[in-house]
């Protein structure tokens, strides 16, 4: 039987996080529960007033308050059952629910992006949390897969979003924002006009804190998904799931410390684009980008970076150290 990888990212609301699944690399196993190293249990501290997975639940002061939501395309070679058979081995005292997400809500509207890895309608996924989750959950936040969170992940959950605001994430207003759309947009006062008035800067949609009652009161979803038509017809923009963001929600965003999300991780060493940590605190990091720590650990050439992804992969048959030092501290301490 072969087995997929399966991860993307989470959600986290009160007592609840989310977590995509989708195929990284395949394995030949008989029984998937071999593949994996069993976690450690994480319990509540004695001020709890109740009751990607593991860095979240290592640094988190109330681990049992966490609840994950996963979420599998129907496509993926690891069915539900598969995924909820290798989680419980793993985390045995983890709370988590499992939903299935059907790639044809979005088969007819994703266009081709710069990055084929971008056309994957899973990464599209994050758009339609309101309609797969149980419309009791109001407030979640969402972390893509290629994150680990070196901080407690309730200081994120307590920031609040003011005002009307639906999603809170870091803000880049250096960032180029012309670079998200193409010339036959910002050419066109149709298009551009959504921006009027606003100050628009870039965020990456890999980790959101979102209110999604806000969300299905402005039927958010079905917004994005009134761009994605028209990029399907007009082009433009090159960029994947991450523009049709920022038509909807650019300039109206809730700043979160860009300690929350050191993105750009993802630069690749064979082309001499190896990425550091950017100066301040760190409280996630993110390995957005093509290159993924996991691959590069595997295939013997990481960035230096890639030794922080090491102590938090429970893969067993991984050849690389995770207790490697570097820069004067050791990785497994994070």
């Amino acid at each position: 039987m072969f087995l997929s990888r399966s991860v993307l990212g989470f959600i986290f609301l009160s007592s609840l996080l989310l977590f995509p699944a989708n195929s990284i690399r395949l394995f030949k196993a008989e029984d998937e529960s071999d593949l994996f190293m069993e976690a450690p249990v994480y319990q509540n501290g004695p001020h709890c007033p109740v009751l990607a997975i593991h860095s979240v639940v290592k640094h988190g002061s109330c681990p049992q308050n966490v609840f994950f939501h996963f979420i599998a395309s129907d496509s993926s070679l690891v069915v539900p059952t598969q995924l909820t058979r290798i989680v419980k081995s793993v985390f045995q005292s983890l709370s988590f629910k499992v939903y299935v997400f059907q790639k044809k809500l979005v088969s007819d509207l994703v266009s081709s992006s710069i990055r084929q890895a971008l056309d994957n309608p899973l990464n599209y996924a994050r758009i339609y949390l309101a309609d797969l989750l149980e419309t009791c959950i109001q407030k979640v936040i969402y972390l893509d897969s290629d994150t680990i969170v070196v901080d407690d992940i309730q200081k994120l959950w307590n920031i609040n979003l003011t005002g009307s605001r639906t999603i809170g994430a870091p803000e880049y207003c250096n960032a180029n924002f012309d670079k998200y759309f193409t010339s036959d947009f910002w050419s066109s006062p149709g298009f551009s006009k959504v921006f009027e008035g606003k100050r628009a800067c870039y965020f990456n949609t890999g980790v959101m804190v979102m209110d999604l009652g806000r969300w299905r009161q402005g039927d958010y979803t079905r917004e994005i998904e009134k761009w994605m038509r028209v990029q399907k017809d007009k082009r433009i923009y090159e960029l994947g799931s991450l523009p049709p963001f920022l038509l909807v929600f650019g300039g109206d965003i809730e700043a979160i410390d860009h300690r929350w999300n050191q993105h750009g991780l993802g630069g690749d060493n064979l082309v001499n684009s190896c990425r550091t940590l950017h100066p301040g605190p760190v409280s996630l990091l993110h390995w957005s980008g093509k290159g993924k720590p996991w691959v590069r650990l595997d295939a013997k050439r990481p960035c230096s970076i890639d030794f922080l992804w090491a102590p938090y992969d429970l893969y067993k048959f991984h050849r690389y150290s995770r207790h490697r030092q570097l820069d004067g501290f050791r990785f497994d301490s994070l």
